[in-house]
This record gives C-alpha cells, structure tokens and sequence, in this order.
C-alpha cells in the first residue's frame, strides 16, 4: 500500500485520544464526515481539526487533504483505520476522513492531540508538522 499523502506517524496514544475526542465532539460538537463535506469544510475555513484515515484506496481519493490543511493552517492527524473513524463518530461503515468543526466538550482533548501532533501548542499554529514530517 502506498502511502505518499502520509505526511508523519502518529503513536497509538494520539490515536486511541482521537478516537476518543471525536465520540465527545460527535455528542457535543460538530463534525463532518466524508471526503466531500471535509474538503468543504476546509476551504471554508470552518475546521478546527481533520483525521483522515491511513488505510484508503485509492489514496488520490484524500491526498489533497494535508496540503489543504496545511494552506489553511487546520491542524490535522491521521488514524490506522476507516473502519474505526467511522465508528469513532457512530457510524456502522467506514469513514475517510473526518472534519471538527465544534469540538463541544473535547476542546481540551484536542488541544492536547494537536500540541502532540504539531509539536506546538494549538495557539502557536500548526507548522510543526513539517519538522515532524521530516524526522
């Protein structure tokens, strides 16, 4: 499986915590689900953060998603699998990707997850993951 739009690993630690700061922000926040709507919500500018999963084929299919972040300064994550995002955010099929737009009461699990992610704290911004992508 190729993997060029996996820009940096992340330990099972921040996975297990994404997992768990999207049920929260599902329950209390916003999210949106799919390639379509995250794209959109990106461009928008909406996003607070994005988990696109690492197991997609054909991976074009999210490949513009970190550049996307990146340009628009969202933090984003990647988690192992579609399978589990989707059921992170209750739904019984796999999900692609995943947008955040109102973390609800997973605003301080975020926080952490980004700082972890980035390398910096979510209000120094979100240039961190280029270091992070080089190591």
């Amino acid at each position: 499986m190729a993997d060029s739009y996996i820009k940096f690993k992340v330990s099972g630690e921040v996975v297990s915590k994404t997992y768990e700061a999207l049920q929260m922000a599902k329950q209390g926040g916003r999210v949106k689900k799919g390639i379509n709507e995250v794209t959109k919500s990106a461009e928008r500018g909406i996003a607070t953060f994005i988990v696109i999963a690492e197991d997609i084929t054909p991976e074009e299919v999210v490949m513009h998603l970190p550049k996307l972040c990146e340009q628009k300064n969202i933090p984003y994550s990647y988690v192992p699998s579609k399978l589990e995002l989707g059921k992170a955010i209750g739904m019984s099929v796999p999900c692609a990707a995943v947008a955040v737009e109102n973390q609800g009461g997973a605003k301080d699990a975020f926080s952490d997850i980004i700082s972890k992610v980035t390398g910096k704290s979510h209000k120094e911004g979100s240039k961190g993951k280029e270091e992070k992508a080089k190591e």
